[in-house]
């Protein structure tokens, strides 16, 4: 069952819409980074779909990290980073049957044809995205997508899926081929694998992406060996001495070679719209049957020529587009509700459901998020409800049967002093989350810790949460200072605790006094504060004990910092104990790596729009401007710095004309990064 939902647009402001391109990005490090959603496919697109509104209605408020800058995920630090030749990209998504008729308007308005468009639909696999170089036939690199532009060297654990050539006999005189396609898990192996797991005592997986995505960031390649990957191809990056025609061509050539492809009753070359819209609905009707994870089916213009007219919006090509499957909604029964304490202090309701299976996969409880949503929803302990999953680790409670409502319910309310050290609970006027008012509350610290420890902070490899929950217990762990001052013998005072895991815990520590201002920045936890905006903050000021003494009016000329942003650095500020012990960490514990000078960033700040047919692709010019820092936009507009034009260059150039835009050839742009480099 499928239930309707209100949909109410977002107050709009520049506030909103830096909130939520530090949410999406949020979103994006768990689900791509982590492996560990924190919302459905359903959610994260509505969001997504709210930030593209916006920066269309709002050109001007676009920043350089904005998520439709730039494809979602990025490179683990454990791993070498491999640069792609050509970006891997992300797809816009739709759930509508709707939206394929429409994306087949945008594509013949874009190009300027009322021409039928022949399309080339494959199934969209829940897997992981990697791309394999070839040389000369042999199988060099493989790489993870990343941030789209930069992955993961996994080389060592691809080589080990039996499914992938590992020599291609028709390529030994072909110095580069790239094949891109997706890391997956068979259904029924991916029920063994869970088996095995549990029977070893280890933690199962959520589902079959998230078991692949994690069994290919792991760095030993025994554990990718004994497990079930499989790999599907899908398409090609750099292809030398190839000039392709069509995306079936590609789809072919791929199959020639030896990879697993989309077989023919699972893929079409369709006609038009129709034809697409009636392979969506008959993949729909297979799709339990089929030995793997799918979410939807992607849906490309076939021809290459046409691909390369139509180039790039955003992140996504204008060729391409996934139409998702809806949501498969199941009943259960909301057993309890209990709030759960945070970093920031926030309460999170979580409801605890009677166990149920939705989409393959046992779900037993969901987030409720706050207050308001529990009221808007009207969800009450003991209320049969209806829950999704899509696909994703995390579900949710999309809605009350209200008929099956036990006479005696009542409505449920967040309590007003905190479930774990029992202080009053404060709720802001403007803001949805309660929050424990008590700084030192247990449940604050051991969170801020395990802030404070992970990968994109500190990076205390060998300090888990289990450790810190100890150090907190038994009192040596009140300030972020102590993780220096923790000596040998009180380690191994520790339950479980030998020689060994202690040096190794010692070790990790150790290593962590080497990092980033901008690392420090965020670990410390300042609400609102992101990587992104540790980042910022780390550019501007030259240590953290000048942050310390910043202005309101010092922080709001930063570019992603807002007035609510900066009131929060502000307030932590205003916190002794907390500069304090920052500043203990900085003058005597840390050392900080020096700053490196921006290179290759001519283009930084400035706005572009391409129009015409230039020497180049349109994805290649994109990639290039932004290669040098620049900002390729979509629209004209008053404040657009430069219009990049080729033959055949249509209304733009008008426009550009009227509003005095510069306007630049493409050898023009080649000039002046040439010219500013030399200056350098």
């Amino acid at each position: 069952m499928i239930m309707d939902r209100d949909r109410h647009s977002p107050e709009i402001s520049k506030e909103k819409y830096i909130e939520l391109v530090n949410e999406i990005h949020k979103l994006d490090y768990h689900y791509f980074v982590l492996d560990r959603p924190l919302k459905s496919d359903y959610e994260y697109d509505q969001l997504w779909n709210q930030l593209i509104e916006m920066e269309a209605a709002h050109p001007e408020w676009i920043i350089e990290q904005s998520p439709s800058r730039r494809v979602s995920g990025e490179a683990l630090a454990s791993f070498r980073k491999v640069t792609h030749r050509f970006p891997m990209l992300s797809l816009s998504n739709s759930y509508s049957i709707d939206d394929i008729a429409e994306f087949e308007k945008k594509v013949k308005r874009a190009l300027g044809s009322e021409d039928p468009i022949e399309y080339f639909v494959e199934p969209k696999y829940d897997g992981l995205a990697v791309e394999l170089v070839y040389e000369h036939g042999l199988l060099k690199v493989a790489s993870t997508r990343g941030d789209g532009s930069v992955g993961e060297d996994v080389t060592h654990n691809i080589k080990t899926i039996r499914v992938i050539p590992f020599i291609i006999e028709a390529l030994k005189q072909v110095p580069v081929f790239e094949v891109r396609g997706e890391i997956l898990i068979f259904k029924s192996d991916f029920l063994k694998l869970n088996k095995e797991q549990e029977e070893a005592g280890q933690s199962i997986f959520a589902n079959p992406r998230n078991a692949a995505a994690g069994t290919i960031r792991q760095l030993d390649s025994k554990i990718a060996a004994a497990r079930p990957l499989r790999f599907y191809a899908y398409g090609i990056g750099q292809t030398d001495g190839f000039a392709f025609r069509s995306q079936h061509e590609i789809h072919q050539t791929l199959k020639k070679f030896n990879f697993p492809v989309a077989s023919l009753e699972d893929c079409s070359v369709c006609k038009s719209a129709q034809d697409v819209i009636q392979f969506y609905e008959g993949l729909h009707q297979k799709r339990s049957k089929l030995p793997f994870e799918i979410d939807g089916i992607v849906i490309k213009v076939n021809s290459l020529n046409l691909q390369n007219e139509l180039g790039l919006v955003a992140r996504s090509p204008r060729w391409a587009t996934a139409a998702k499957y809806p949501p498969e909604q199941v009943e259960t029964v909301i057993q309890d509700i209990v709030v759960q304490v945070g970093r920031t202090g926030a309460l999170t309701p979580v409801a605890l459901m009677a166990p149920v299976k939705v989409s393959g996969v046992t779900v037993a409880q969901a987030t409720l998020h706050n207050q308001d949503e529990i009221d808007r929803k009207d969800i009450r302990i003991g209320d049969a409800v209806w829950v999704q999953r899509a696909g994703d680790v995390i579900p949710e409670v999309v809605g009350v049967i209200i008929s099956q409502r036990p006479p005696d319910s009542i409505p449920f309310k967040i309590p007003e002093h905190c479930p774990i050290c029992g202080s009053q609970v404060e709720k802001p006027p403007n803001e949805a989350i309660s929050r424990c008012s008590n700084k030192r509350c247990p449940a604050i610290l051991k969170e801020s810790f395990k802030h404070f420890v992970s990968r994109r902070a500190m990076n205390l490899e060998k300090v888990g949460d289990r450790l810190i929950e100890e150090l907190v217990e038994v009192n040596l762990l009140r300030r972020f200072s102590d993780f220096y001052k923790i000596k040998k013998d009180q380690l191994l005072s520790l339950d479980r605790k030998g020689e060994k895991s202690v040096a190794n815990i010692l070790e990790s520590i150790e290593k962590s006094r080497h990092t980033q201002l901008s690392r420090f920045i965020y670990a410390l936890g300042i609400r609102f504060v992101g990587e992104q905006t540790a980042k910022s903050l780390s550019t501007h000021y030259s240590s953290f004990q000048a942050l310390s003494h910043s202005t309101e009016e010092e922080l709001l000329l930063i570019p992603d910092i807002g007035p609510r942003v900066a009131q929060a650095i502000l307030a932590a500020m205003k916190d002794e104990d907390f500069v304090c012990d920052a500043l203990e960490l900085e003058t005597k514990h840390l050392i900080f790596e020096r700053k490196e000078s921006l290179t290759g960033m001519q283009l930084q700040s400035k706005t572009f729009v391409i129009t015409g047919t230039l020497p180049v692709s349109r994805d290649e010019a994109t990639h290039w401007i932004e290669a040098h820092g620049g900002k390729v936009l979509s629209s004209i507009s008053s404040k657009l710095n430069y219009l990049v034009v080729g033959d055949d260059a249509g209304s733009k150039l008008d426009k550009a004309q009227k509003l005095s835009i510069p306007i630049l050839s493409w050898e023009d742009l080649q000039t002046m990064v040439q010219t500013s480099k030399a200056r350098e």
